[in-house]
């Protein structure tokens, strides 16, 4: 299974699921934005990083997902931290995460740096030790489909979808829960098609239902926005006004004001 990317995934579209995971209010993901970054250094990148919007009150925070023994990791992922520290001089503190399938996978050896989990600066996860599915948040559950049993990943993944169905208001969120969950499931079971995957667990005909589409349609129209307004910035750049940037872009005066930083000069 191609576990970081599914992980990636996860945290780029409801990053809130990484806050409830190390205890924290989902509400601070509205101060985040989460990407993978390349550190200029040879085969260095860090999985994901949560990096404050504005306030440097709130922390960066370095997310690992390691599914496989590596005796390294505890030193490759310092030397990326301290790398990306030096290169970007943040004035954001900085803490990190680590997450395991099960305990077994960690190598444990964090002799040169045993203060830094002491404190609490870097904290580990083992999804396996998070309890059962169906006391957890659904975020949280989500990421426990990966790790479970082929036999048990039915039951629960059933489990999780009408759960999904039943708690979740946000037709987007919704829609986003849903399909990392048919992601999973294609993973786990790559024998079977997309089709009989949806058939199996239901979501064939979820995804006729006008409220699916409805999801599905905003989820379309919230992208392609998100994709105009990346491009004012160079079309101010070009010496248009907003204005004319509105009429080619096919949005309102208002909507650019909004949702960007330009402001005229």
């Amino acid at each position: 299974m191609k576990t970081d990317s599914i992980f990636y995934r996860l945290f780029q579209e409801i990053p809130s699921i990484f806050f409830e995971l190390i205890g924290n209010s989902p509400q601070l993901a509205e101060s985040y934005q989460f990407s993978s970054v390349e550190v200029k250094q040879t085969a260095f990148r860090i999985d994901g990083v949560f990096l404050p919007n504005q306030s440097i009150d709130n922390p960066i925070y370095f997310l690992e997902v390691q599914f496989q023994s590596d005796e390294d990791l505890y030193d490759r992922l310092f030397a990326e931290i301290f790398l990306y520290i030096r290169q970007n001089k943040p004035k954001s503190r900085w803490n990190a995460v680590v997450i395991y399938p099960t305990r077994t996978i960690d190598t444990r050896d964090i002799q040169h740096y045993q203060e830094f989990f002491t404190s609490q600066r870097v904290r580990v996860i083992y999804l396996d030790e998070l309890g059962e599915t169906t006391s957890l948040p659904i975020g949280i559950a989500t990421i426990k489909l990966i790790i479970a049993k082929d036999d048990k990943a039915i039951t629960q993944a059933r489990e999780l979808i009408n759960r999904t169905k039943q708690e979740i208001d946000s037709q987007l969120q919704q829609q986003q829960v849903l399909q990392i969950i048919e992601t999973i499931l294609i993973y786990k079971f790559p024998r079977m098609n997309r089709e009989e995957i949806e058939a199996m667990f239901g979501l064939s005909e979820l995804k006729q239902t006008r409220f699916y589409q409805e999801a599905k349609e905003e989820g379309r129209e919230e992208g392609e926005l998100k994709a105009k307004l990346e491009a004012v910035p160079g079309l101010i750049g070009l010496g248009l006004t907003i204005e004319q940037i509105a009429q080619v872009l096919k949005l309102s005066v208002e909507e650019i004001r909004q949702n960007t930083n330009i402001k005229e000069k």
